[in-house]
């Protein structure tokens, strides 16, 4: 099997939508040997700050000398970025060799009208590959809520982590912080413990506390004190617990993740693993993640970032006000199950111009749509049928010094992501940042 039948099979599965629960996955993963019951987890939920806390807390597992697994989505530009170990994707003949073994398993299953979804799949092909790779620990970001997410079939992790809540995916989670908050507990294990980002809407806390004690499990808060010393768009160096850190994620609510990521590595090391002080260190300033208010380049500015749902939208509101003070050209695509009209009514009055295009996914929100709202809060707004029309009308609207900001979705990121490199490329080939 090449890489590219792998991936078709995998895509295939995405006629079946989501089907929550975890009888399905639990079965798959038995006639696979159970791998998961072979790896050691930190588990991470939560509205937003997932990616970063699991981005940190691998780079810094990796640090202190371990093989590092690391499930996460979404991916940006390839597939293979969602199965990494220490830093590097799956290769794709290893990618090929998963899926050969474990479609028959799941079209046996498909067979009998108890299909398999894609994230079941890709998830237990994780499971398998990490276990065959023997993995020492594996980052695991769930993928929707938490209680019947497919990765909650593993046993109670070293460390479950739960960041910020907010309102997002209310069709499936419910429609209020409480029903999200429930369903992202379902992560907490009897007898595990539970990390939780501390800065919440009003009476969360105090929600996990009462889950965790019915539980047995043990919640552990990070301590909300610190100091944030230097912030730019290169990142952030703050104080906390007596440590000066290190973050290249731009943003207050990405020092707090990194704070809650920091504490989910201190229970590690209370459960025996060997994590130094200059680990954390280097792996907090080595961290890295694409399309999370990503800077491109620097001249002219351009910041990416792919945030989905009205909590993104403020972060890179607030992001935008302090940083970037420059004329703002933009670049936006939307889902059309997302908020955007209240992340328009953050984002939008801040541009001068934008120009908004359909991401190429059947859940797309059409580009004169989403214009047709941006125009509530912009006073020039205009749609782009192609993401190369859309950089080439950006460029041609910016003035010298201006900055251009892409963003709204993570499928649009991966879409335009390469796109925007080459064209600031050759406009500024010594400006653009290494790091991509």
């Amino acid at each position: 099997m090449t890489n590219e039948e792998a991936l078709a099979k995998i895509n295939g599965r995405l006629t079946f939508g989501m089907k929550p629960g975890l009888r399905r996955i639990k079965q798959l993963l038995e006639e696979l040997g159970n791998p998961q019951k072979k790896l050691k987890f930190v588990h991470v939920a939560g509205t937003n700050g997932k990616g970063t806390t699991c981005a940190l807390t691998a780079s810094v597992l990796r640090q202190a000398g371990y093989t590092v697994g690391l499930y996460t989505s979404p991916y940006v530009e390839d597939f293979r970025e969602r199965f990494q170990i220490n830093g590097e994707m799956i290769p794709p003949e290893e990618l090929a060799q998963e899926v050969e073994l474990l479609s028959p398993i799941a079209e046996a299953h498909d067979a009998v009208g108890d299909t398999v979804t894609e994230f079941e799949f890709i998830t237990a092909l994780a499971f398998h590959w990490f276990a065959r790779r023997q993995c020492d620990i594996v980052v695991l970001e769930v993928g929707l809520g938490g209680r019947f997410d497919a990765t909650n079939a593993i046993d109670a992790p070293e460390a479950a982590v739960i960041a910020s809540i907010s309102l997002d995916h209310t069709a499936i989670l419910g429609d209020t912080l409480d029903k999200i908050a429930f369903e992202k507990a379902g992560i907490v294990k009897p007898g595990g413990r539970l990390v939780l980002y501390p800065w919440q809407a009003e009476g969360i806390v105090e929600q996990l506390r009462g889950i965790c004690e019915e539980r047995g499990a043990e919640l552990i808060l990070p301590d909300t004190r610190y100091q944030v010393l230097e912030e730019s768009l290169a990142g952030a160096v703050f104080q906390a617990g007596g440590e000066t850190l290190r973050t290249p994620f731009l943003g207050e609510h990405q020092v707090r993740n990194a704070i809650t990521a920091r504490t989910a590595l201190e229970v590690l090391r209370r459960r025996g693993w060997r994590i130094p002080d200059g680990a954390i260190r280097e792996g907090f300033a080595k961290a890295f993640l694409p399309a999370r208010m990503e800077v491109l380049a620097t001249a002219p500015l351009c910041l990416l970032d792919g945030g989905h749902n009205p909590g993104c939208a403020a972060a890179l509101r607030d992001a935008l006000e302090r940083f970037v003070p420059q004329r703002k050209v933009g670049i936006m695509g939307v889902m059309a199950d997302k908020d955007s009209h209240e992340a328009l009514r953050l984002l939008a009055p801040l541009f001068a111009e934008i120009i908004t295009i359909a991401p190429d996914n059947p859940r797309a929100l059409p580009a004169e749509e989403l214009a047709r709202t941006a125009g509530e809060f912009c006073p020039r707004v205009r749609p782009a049928q192609t993401c190369g029309e859309a950089v080439a009308r950006a460029m041609k609207a910016m003035g010298p010094g201006d900055a251009l900001i892409v963003c709204g979705s993570f499928y649009l990121a991966g879409e335009i992501r390469d796109q925007l490199k080459g064209k600031l490329a050759n406009l500024q080939p010594d400006r653009l940042l290494q790091k991509m």
